[in-house]
């Protein structure tokens, strides 16, 4: 690193008033929506008070007064920085898994209540084996991946269902969803398991708590005997078939366990996405005439959407040795939507799906909706591809528009939280 770049990357102090303002304006209501598993009740509260704008405009203060430095938050007994710069996000996600890891001590307390050899939560041994199997099976990069057209029959079956319905609310969309994520992971014989994605749901509200709530082991482990069974069915034009043909397979039901979990975050996007879509009708005509097959535009409406409510609000990295940022151990916090609703951006509070097709997307290191560098999602091609095909879908030979829930308009900001469990949209022709 040259001595320019040291100087702009050494962190600035933040006063105990600024780390407090930190913990309560952007930590604690980003804790209590519920990292690993959402909860509707918190984000109910959390839309209606709009949490995340405050924090947006205080990051922004902290960013204007510090110069855009990392800033070293008054944390007893911990070394804590927060960035502030579009340039250190992208410094920060490039260097993954040395000296900034995605292992971090928040990460493996929580994770590991249902997925203790995830991927995500690896050290330096296990991760280069466990990715190179993770992306052998997801196979990012490819257009399409080697079992799109099963997928995507899975996913026109199930939407075909919800098109039978005159509201679609979340609930109703979230059951179809699921049975989307079963078929093509495990297989169609899945698709009616609840059991195994309720238990994961149970793990995954005890992982909120991280260190603070006991594991329970017995759960966990008739979840991974459940999802092993269906994983030893390896069901062909599943993504069990797949990993049964691939090496290096010993920790499948851990990764898969963090690729149910990812989903569930994907269907958020995609209900969001849809809504967006229904208060936008110029957008929506365009997403209903995409030609068959092509998605490039609905999925770049499904990144727009989580550009606008990052499905991820607090990427962590933990540094692995010392660095200008602090000690080996340092943790290093990026907030996403600050840097995705930063309001120095012309299309901070508006769906402008269109930055993700001409080039300026790219140009922004700091919209990383699917993270960046080399721990981006794995899933990232597979997710979009899931999503846009459920919207081709739903929107074919049909109209949506919103009957509930917060304003989106084309005519006014957008809100900076929205509460999609709420969110109800009718099917309008």
């Amino acid at each position: 690193m040259t001595s320019t770049q040291e100087h702009r990357t050494r962190p600035e102090t933040a006063s105990v008033a600024e780390t407090l303002r930190v913990a309560v304006e952007v930590a604690l209501p980003t804790l209590a929506g519920g990292v690993i598993k959402r909860r509707p009740a918190a984000m109910a509260v959390a839309g209606k008070l709009q949490f995340d704008r405050p924090a947006v405009r205080l990051l922004r203060r902290l960013r204007d007064r510090h110069y855009g430095r990392p800033l070293r938050l008054r944390v007893p007994g911990r070394s804590v920085e927060l960035v502030l710069s579009g340039a250190d996000v992208k410094r920060v996600l490039a260097g993954a898994p040395t000296p900034f890891s995605p292992s971090t001590v928040e990460k493996r307390a929580a994770l590991s209540h249902f997925q203790p050899h995830g991927v995500l939560i690896s050290g330096a041994a296990d991760r280069p084996a466990r990715r190179r199997f993770t992306e052998a099976v997801l196979q990012p990069g490819r257009p399409l991946h080697e079992l799109a057209e099963p997928f995507a029959d899975a996913v026109a079956q199930e939407a075909a269902v919800l098109r039978s319905s005159a509201m679609l609310d979340w609930d109703t969309f979230n059951v179809a969803w699921w049975r989307v994520v079963r078929r093509v992971v495990l297989g169609s014989a899945a698709r009616d398991d609840t059991t195994l994605t309720d238990q994961l749901e149970r793990l995954r509200l005890d992982a909120n708590w991280a260190y603070l709530h006991p594991k329970r082991t017995q759960l966990r482990e008739e979840f991974r005997r459940r999802l092993t069974g269906h994983l030893d069915r390896a069901e062909p034009g599943s993504l069990a078939a797949v990993i049964a043909a691939t090496e290096d397979n010993a920790t499948a039901a851990d990764q898969v366990a963090h690729w149910l979990f990812a989903f569930d975050a994907a269907g958020m996007a995609t209900f969001r996405t849809l809504a967006l879509l229904a208060s936008h009708p110029a957008e929506q005509e365009r997403a209903r005439t995409e030609p068959d097959g092509q998605l490039s535009f609905l999925r770049a409406c499904v990144l727009e959407s989580v550009r606008l409510w990052p499905t991820t609000p607090m990427i962590l990295r933990e540094t692995t040795e010392e660095t200008s940022w602090g000690p080996a151990g340092t943790t290093v916090l990026i907030f996403t939507p600050f840097f995705h609703r930063d309001p120095a951006l012309p299309y901070a509070d508006r769906f402008e799906p269109d930055l993700w097709l001409d080039g300026r997307a790219a140009e922004n290191p700091a919209l990383v909706p699917f993270s960046a560098g080399p721990a981006i999602c794995p899933g990232r091609d597979l997710v979009q591809f899931c999503a846009g095909t459920m919207l081709a879908n739903l929107l074919r030979d049909h109209r949506f528009e919103q009957a509930s829930g917060p304003v989106l308009s084309p005519d006014r900001p957008l809100p900076a939280t929205l509460d999609n469990f709420h969110l109800k949209l009718a099917l309008a022709g």
